[in-house]
């Protein structure tokens, strides 16, 4: 009952996920060509043309209202407002479209047709998520059947076990009872509690909906045998899972190969919207900052060529996705010297091996523009934590807890620490902090709010940037 209720639920919350661009494209043309409200400057519209927009503008919405979680129950459920999630999911899906209309010239798509489109998604998004919540509320007090589900376990975890799912039912739910384990002690006695070796004499038993299985995992062992119990009752069983506070599990259980896979810590780069938005984003933006920037980045070559010997470029080995090396690229902002001790020493604020114009690029973060080509490439992305020497990560392995988790995303030209301060020789713990919040908040939005920190940054100067 509880998954075919959750199935059911989603999949008309996808529905109308795919709906809300139709009918704001509907609206948008009536209101651009057919009302008469605003004068046409061109004689004929192209529907068909429109269609196809139409098309990637949904592929795209989807995607990211998917990413953001924004049609989901257990969203639309709480009472908070998602307003500010909703607005977000608009601004990235029509960032995407505008890029997208901006490559593509075969068709001059009308902006003020594109501007009330938005406008519409946004307001018919807010508009169906209101409306679901009431519907989901007012479903709560006025079903006709009740759902009653069986708790195993009776003692504290069982019963907080069924307060979160009274509370998160989609329907009115009763709990049945309780099934009180070998040697547990009862937590409750408001509900029935029965033995489990009562379960299949129990009469009403039959008129069960679900059993959930509410055990500490170091119970899992006697799964078999509380099943054995069950196999009278014709309903489904589930366990919750209680992995600890360390474990996140994004995706519930999939399978592949006939395995039974449980994400235990999962990452967002893994996720459809990591792999072709954000990586889409990379290669135009990195694309055009390489073409717009190109001028600035010869006169800094030709600098650094006349400010001292050596080479133009700094090609250094650092730690990426997944603990993988790749070869990085800046500006030389130093002498030309052993390349051993830049790989284990870390620049100070009076280090005698900057040249003059070394710390002007650095201070103003010039001397990492090559890494545009990084990008390209797809060893970094434009917003991820910074890579690190492996030398540094090998330490701070040892030294800091949950280091290598920054290493679950692709290492970015700039991130959330260095946004907000923490790089060069400042704490490392702290800058972890600040991944690990990157990690776990990810988003396009997210990304966008850095990148527009950075350049505004840029511009003033930087205390740890030597």
């Amino acid at each position: 009952m509880i998954r075919r209720r959750l199935n059911t639920i989603n999949f008309s919350l996808r529905v109308i996920t795919f709906l809300l661009p139709v009918l704001a494209f509907g609206l948008a043309a009536y209101l651009r060509f057919f009302s008469g409200l605003i004068p046409l400057r061109t004689g004929q519209v192209r529907i068909s043309d429109y269609i196809g927009l139409l098309f990637f503008t949904t592929v795209v919405w989807a995607i990211v209202a998917d990413h953001y979680r924004l049609f989901r129950f257990d969203r639309i459920h709480r009472a908070s407002s998602s307003v500010r999630n909703i607005f977000c999911v608009c601004c990235v899906t029509y960032v995407a479209v505008m890029s997208a209309t901006f490559f593509y010239r075969s068709v001059s798509y009308s902006r003020l047709f594109v501007t009330i489109s938005a406008a519409m998604l946004f307001l018919l998004s807010v508009l169906a998520e209101d409306g679901l919540r009431a519907l989901f509320r007012s479903a709560r007090t006025h079903a006709g059947s009740m759902a009653q589900v069986l708790i195993v376990g009776a003692d504290q975890f069982a019963v907080d076990t069924a307060q979160t799912l009274l509370k998160w039912m989609p329907l009115p739910t009763r709990i049945a009872a309780y099934v009180r384990l070998p040697g547990q002690q009862s937590a409750t006695a408001a509900i029935p509690v029965i033995d489990l070796c009562d379960v299949p004499q129990t009469p009403w038993m039959h008129n069960l909906d679900d059993v959930v299985l509410a055990l500490p995992t170091s119970q899992f062992s006697g799964i078999p045998a509380i099943m054995s119990q069950m196999e009278r009752l014709c309903v489904p069983v589930r366990v919750v899972l209680d992995l600890g506070k360390n474990v996140s599990v994004r995706e519930i259980l999939f399978e592949f190969g006939g395995l039974r896979l449980l994400d235990l810590r999962a990452s967002p780069s893994e996720s459809a919207v990591y792999l072709v938005v954000k990586r889409s984003f990379d290669l135009i933006c990195s694309a055009l900052g390489t073409v717009l920037l190109s001028p600035l980045m010869a006169l800094v070559a030709i600098a650094v060529w006349l400010s001292s010997p050596g080479p133009v470029l700094f090609v250094q080995e650092r730690v990426g996705l997944n603990g993988r090396l790749f070869r990085m690229y800046k500006f030389r902002t130093m002498e030309w010297g052993n390349s051993t001790e830049s790989e284990i020493r870390w620049t100070t604020e009076d280090d005698p091996r900057r040249t003059p114009l070394g710390s002007f690029l650095r201070r103003t973060n010039l001397d990492e523009l090559p890494q545009l080509f990084n990008v390209l490439k797809g060893d970094m992305s434009l917003v991820g934590p910074r890579p690190e020497r492996p030398h540094f990560v090998e330490k701070f392995l040892a030294d800091v807890a949950q280091y290598n988790t920054r290493h679950f995303l692709k290492v970015g030209m700039t991130g959330w620490a260095q946004v907000n301060g923490w790089r060069g020789d400042t704490s490392i713990a702290r800058r972890v902090e600040h991944d690990i919040y990157y990690l776990r908040n990810w988003s396009l939005a997210l990304d966008l709010k850095i990148i527009c920190l950075t350049l505004f940054r840029s511009f003033a100067a930087n205390k740890n940037a030597y």
